[in-house]
């Protein structure tokens, strides 16, 4: 946790969202050191369209419980060290993007201090203040905001979340297979070497032990001329 070089090229990939919150909030509970509780302040966007009347239906409560990708969550619980992802442009000339890792120095009420690991601007240091935040998944069933540091612990990620990035260690968590078309390519092609690559298969119902499966849709090279 020391050591600023140790998150820059390192991290655990998992298939979906749900695993990825297993894994970081496990690594959270077991790292040293204390921690601090960040609430978000929920509420509908009344100029979008919806009715006064959702304003009863969708209370505080129903909102805060809404996670879903792109969204930190109402509980944003934060240690000093512990690696962390942005979730919004901030400051792209300063290398502060949707998908920058870094790593919390310091925790202030209004601000968080973090040093970049990641992009041209690595060891910079930034001050992420709360944003609000609306979410643009089309399966949230009321549009809302969230103001709430636009940061998601970063100790494990998606696989899809990854893509672009270099890494030289890197842990592949598969409790379930992957389930879309490349994903589990994209997943094995982030790090440098395979001595750099770790993989942790659950074994399933009707598969051999230490296998998983490679999803590939062969109707997308069928138009393909070679």
């Amino acid at each position: 946790m020391s050591s600023k070089d140790f998150f820059k090229a390192r991290t655990i990939l998992a298939p979906t969202l749900d695993i990825v919150e297993e894994v970081n909030n496990h690594l959270m509970a077991i790292i040293p050191g204390g921690e601090k509780l960040y609430l978000s302040s929920d509420s509908i966007c009344m100029d979008e369209g919806n009715m006064e009347s959702q304003l009863d239906l969708y209370g505080p409560e129903l909102l805060n419980s809404i996670n879903c990708s792109g969204l930190p969550p109402h509980k944003l619980i934060l240690k000093v060290g512990v690696p962390v992802m942005l979730l919004r442009n901030i400051d792209q000339s300063s290398g502060l993007c949707n998908g920058t890792r870094l790593q919390v120095r310091k925790l202030g009420n209004h601000v968080i201090e973090c040093e970049v690991l990641t992009g041209n601007n690595v060891g910079h240091i930034a001050l992420i203040p709360r944003m609000n935040m609306v979410p643009t998944n089309e399966t949230v069933p009321v549009r809302f905001q969230r103001r709430q540091f636009p940061v998601i612990v970063s100790f494990a990620m998606t696989i899809n979340k990854s893509q672009g990035q270099i890494l030289s260690h890197v842990g592949l968590y598969l409790p379930r297979p992957v389930f879309t078309h490349g994903q589990l390519y994209v997943a094995l092609s982030r790090v440098k070497s395979k001595r750099g690559l770790q993989v942790l298969l659950m074994n399933h119902v009707g598969m051999s032990v230490n296998s998983t499966i490679n999803v590939v849709y062969r109707e997308v090279f069928e138009k393909i001329v070679f």
